[in-house]
């Protein structure tokens, strides 16, 4: 936890629609409502995703006109407001079921929003930017077929339209000027937005996370094998990830390398497929507490293959508080915090040959310059996600929010 910088603190309302699955975004989400207890007084109101699914969940019908404006979640917000005191409002995802009505009752309340941008999702039916294994930013434009046609949200053509049209409603109604701030996560990010015209230069900032670092690296060990974390999604690369290990087999024989596939998602049948006919690849499904340590400490390098303009990456973050070199690609936000030949390597998103080239080289490195790369990405850690730093950072953000007119 952060200490309180010197000035006077304000009440804060943090606003969070969960995911169906839990991912990393919850994670910092939870991080974030902690580091700023430190100062501020927090009232969480969450949301569910869930709360959609099961017996219980409201019809189809009444699901699709809550989309647009879920009455229900708006009372659930002003009861939290007004038990709280609440000065401002943190929002982060607030879809599907907190809907598009929280920033129609912020904006008639005067409430100002600091809003972060986890994903692209305020302006993109699936939140990627990303149809088929293809980076279409066409939604930063206002342009939504692509997404729909392809069943961006929920794999349904009807749902991504009625998405869509929400979205399109959401940026002509005006409710958004509620949003004083917006905060992305990467310069990358903030710079693709900006560029396209999605939102006025001086209301986005950039304010990558903090890491709360352990006080020292667990002691080094290599086992030899390289370790992927994240959802098993086509964003994340891992059609690539998996060819590159075919690549690799057909190259190196018997002295091909483990790879250890961990995670949960849509591509888990496509890894099991692949682990029949490549037994250098391993799938170890969801893993947490010190089964997820273990594969850090001992893994020889974490490999982020990401294929669409990644935010920011937090499993990097990860890897370099164990003092892992990482092999990214150039993509998005991972361009920021991943110095080619520093902390770690470089490929093109999608670049199977690239890829393996990386691999190849890490396997020809000796030990002790495998080391040095790991020692570079924790300091990295600890230079650029201070916690500290962090806090000072969004005070700013906050300040200048509280002060915007209109």
């Amino acid at each position: 936890m952060v200490s309180s910088p010197p000035h006077s603190s304000c009440a804060l309302l943090h606003v969070f629609n969960r995911y169906l699955f839990r991912g990393g975004e919850e994670m910092i989400v939870g991080q974030i409502h902690e580091d700023l207890g430190a100062t501020h007084p927090m009232t969480w109101c969450g949301f569910e995703s869930a709360e959609w699914t099961g017996e219980t969940a409201p019809s189809k019908f009444q699901q699709a006109v809550r989309l647009f404006y879920n009455r229900e979640a708006r009372e659930r917000f002003e009861t939290a407001l007004d038990a709280s005191g609440a000065q401002a409002a943190v929002f982060h995802n607030l879809h599907p079921v907190g809907s598009a009505a929280l920033y129609h009752s912020a904006l008639q309340r005067d409430l100002p929003v600091v809003q972060f941008l986890h994903n692209y999702r305020p302006f993109s039916v699936g939140g990627t930017l990303q149809v088929k294994g293809r980076l279409l930013p066409d939604a930063l434009y206002g342009s939504y077929w692509h997404e729909i046609f392809a069943g961006a949200w929920q794999n349904s053509v009807v749902k991504s339209g009625l998405f869509a049209l929400m979205l399109k409603m959401l940026h002509r109604s005006g409710w958004l000027q509620s949003v004083k701030a917006w905060i992305a996560v990467s310069d990358f990010m903030r710079q693709k937005i900006v560029d396209a015209g999605a939102l006025p230069a001086s209301r986005i900032h950039t304010l990558r996370h903090a890491w709360h670092a352990m006080p020292s690296a667990p002691e080094a060990e290599d086992a030899g094998y390289y370790l992927f974390l994240g959802r098993l999604t086509e964003t994340k690369g891992i059609t690539t990830l998996l060819d590159a290990w075919d690549v690799l087999r057909g190259k190196l024989g018997d002295r091909t390398p483990l790879l250890h596939i961990a995670g949960e998602g849509p591509l888990e049948q496509a890894v099991q497929l692949r682990m029949r006919t490549n037994p250098y690849i391993g799938q170890l499904g969801h893993i947490g507490g010190e089964t997820k340590r273990e594969a850090l400490r001992r893994c020889r390098a974490v490999i982020v293959p990401s294929t669409w303009w990644e935010p920011l990456g937090l499993v990097v973050y990860e890897a370099y508080d164990y003092g892992k070199p990482v092999l990214a690609a150039k993509s998005g936000g991972l361009t920021e915090i991943v110095p080619h030949g520093v902390t770690g390597l470089q490929h093109e998103p999608g670049d199977v040959g690239g890829l393996v080239n990386d691999v190849l080289e890490m396997e020809t490195t000796p030990a002790g310059a495998r080391q040095a790369i790991g020692h570079a990405g924790r300091q990295w850690l600890l230079r650029e996600a201070d916690p500290q730093a962090w806090m000072r950072r969004f005070e700013e953000i906050l300040a200048g929010a509280m002060r915007t007119e209109g």
